[in-house]
């Protein structure tokens, strides 16, 4: 009890064991904001994440290494950085962090795969360039997998939700104008929002591409999205600002879609 019996001096052993203790408690705290350490061989050394631009819609990453194969289709395997990681250009102790990627944007943030090396991925980013990817190490991640894959065919205008290699429903859709197209390449369902300002769709789903002729949708920074649009005529035509406009019954069915779930634009 606290005022009772008679105070003891600490003897010197043990003074200085908590001075080490204090010490080490210090530098923990002034390092919260460097990732690592990473000083095993084949890994590189910690980063400090203050520095580092967050891939996100909103940013650009000039330095990310660019998909080679964006008409592919991923694997379906899908991850989550359960914090804030850095993006290297390229896997092992060779490689330079680029970015960072957070784990929240629109929700939870989740990417596909697109590449593997031991104790790394490579992933696609959802911040330009379009076709952006980077490497992020295995053991800061979640991982999962989605069966779900949509593609959008540009000349034909048509929307096709597949699951497992089976087509759940084909739909006619609105794609980008002449002057405004929709960007083409692998990309994938970034997040899932009800923006209550917006009569035209109950639920807009943004992509993790951008329209390349146009800064910004409206202030925004030019996310293409799957959304609904109130005038039927459109489906089946070429007259949006780059977004995909979709039928209600085929919004309803990709409200279902995971994040992460791979987007495949092609022009035909």
């Amino acid at each position: 009890m606290e005022g009772s019996g008679t105070p003891r001096r600490r003897s010197p052993a043990t003074a200085l064991l908590i001075a080490v203790l204090l010490c080490a408690g210090l530098v923990l705290w002034l390092r919260a904001d460097v990732e690592g350490p990473h000083t095993s061989a084949g890994t590189p050394a910690p980063v400090d994440l203050r520095g580092l631009v967050a891939a996100t819609t909103r940013t650009e990453v000039r330095a990310a290494p660019p998909d080679r194969a964006r008409e592919r289709v991923p694997s379906g395997q899908i991850v989550h950085p359960r914090r804030t990681v850095p993006v290297y250009d390229r896997p092992g102790n060779g490689g330079s962090a680029v970015a960072k990627l957070t784990p929240d944007q629109f929700g939870d943030t989740w990417v596909p795969v697109v590449g593997r090396r031991p104790g790394w991925v490579r992933v696609l980013l959802p911040s330009r360039p379009n076709g952006s990817t980077g490497w992020l190490r295995t053991d800061r991640l979640d991982h999962a997998r989605t069966s779900s894959l949509v593609r959008v065919h540009l000349a034909r205008r048509t929307l096709e939700l597949y699951d497992d290699g089976s087509l759940v429903g084909s739909w006619p859709v609105a794609v980008g104008a002449p002057a405004t197209p929709t960007p083409t390449g692998r990309t994938f369902v970034l997040g899932q929002l009800t923006d209550p300002q917006q009569s035209y769709s109950p639920v807009i789903i943004p992509l993790g591409t951008h329209s390349e002729s146009l800064d910004t949708y409206g202030g925004g920074p030019g996310t293409v999205a799957l959304h609904g649009w109130t005038d039927p005529s459109v489906f089946g035509r070429a007259v949006s600002h780059g977004c995909v406009r979709v039928p209600a019954d085929a919004l309803d069915a990709l409200r279902n879609v995971p994040l992460g779930t791979p987007v495949l634009i092609d022009a035909d």
